[in-house]
């Protein structure tokens, strides 16, 4: 215990409101990444100091109140806001954003680690698989009758003689194909996945998400059934947009503002307490 305790609290506001400044700042660096999802710090008293506890009344005497002095301020949680964020269109088929709930499942292809991402600024690799920038495998149902989940693949079954011509997808996510000679097929269906406590998701930089299990898939397993986009409170697959982040700058900097004020206040505490002791200091040289 500090013998002046507005020290002890002031230290405490330093290193807990730099950590709000952290946050805002992380929002307001990513306003404009794609599926970004802005955070808010919230804060909570610490321990107290406790000169004499409470005690009930009786018979012959009043109750007692107690006196406590709180010890400073301390981080309670930083949450993410995982609300919708504007779809602005881009006019690339590959690039889909999520309207409504759920997230893409993309899979490391090395290392079979899969992650969620709200990010779906995807392209076609050199072999066919539809991916992240980072080149993380976007999962789907593929496969003949669309029964088995694996990586989204286009063009690996041509009809004879034909070629790839284009690519549609639609709300739902199906992948269909039109070839050279007229015909289409729908051979694959992106996957959304739903998460009944989000908060547990963890960021892990590149827009990806892990600790998926720990979130509680619903459906009990990622991509294990009723996970049609469109469907079981599913969101719609948007081809040719992408999701932007939901981060209001406004706000930010009103946060900003007041986050400020509060570390410069708890600056001014230090330095009060500072003085105080150097006053102490100095009785005895006096």
């Amino acid at each position: 215990m500090a013998l002046i305790g507005t020290l002890t609290s002031g230290v405490s506001a330093l290193s807990t409101f730099s950590k709000g400044l952290e946050v805002i700042g992380n929002n307001i660096a990513n306003v404009n990444t794609t599926g970004f999802k802005s955070s808010n710090a919230s804060f909570e008293q610490s321990f107290a100091n406790t000169l004499r506890g409470s005690t009930p009344s009786s018979g012959s005497t009043s109750d007692t109140s107690a006196i406590q002095i709180g010890a400073g301020v301390q981080v309670a949680g930083i949450a993410q806001d995982f609300s919708q964020g504007a779809l602005n269109s881009t006019g690339n088929t590959t690039d889909l954003g999520i309207s409504g709930n759920g997230f893409f499942i993309v899979k490391d292809a090395a290392s079979s680690t899969q992650y969620a991402t709200r990010d779906g600024q995807f392209k076609v690799d050199s072999n066919g698989y539809l991916t992240t920038q980072l080149g993380m495998r976007v999962q789907g149902l593929t496969g003949a009758g669309l029964k088995t989940v694996g990586d989204v693949r286009i063009g690996a079954s041509l009809p004879t003689g034909a070629a790839l011509q284009s690519v549609s997808i639609d709300n739902s996510g199906n992948v269909v194909e039109y070839y050279s000679d007229g015909t289409n097929a729908t051979t694959n269906q992106i996957q959304l996945q739903n998460f009944n406590d989000p908060s547990a998701l963890m960021q892990t930089g590149g827009n990806l998400y892990t600790e998926l299990t720990n979130a509680g898939p619903v459906g009990g397993g990622i991509l294990t059934g009723g996970n049609v986009p469109d469907t079981n409170g599913l969101g719609k697959v948007k081809s040719g947009t992408l999701e932007q982040s939901n981060v209001d700058l406004a706000q930010q900097f009103s946060d900003l503002i007041t986050t400020q004020r509060s570390f410069q206040a708890g600056s001014r505490l230090i330095t009060v307490s500072d003085t105080v002791l150097d006053d102490v200091v100095n009785l005895k040289r006096s």
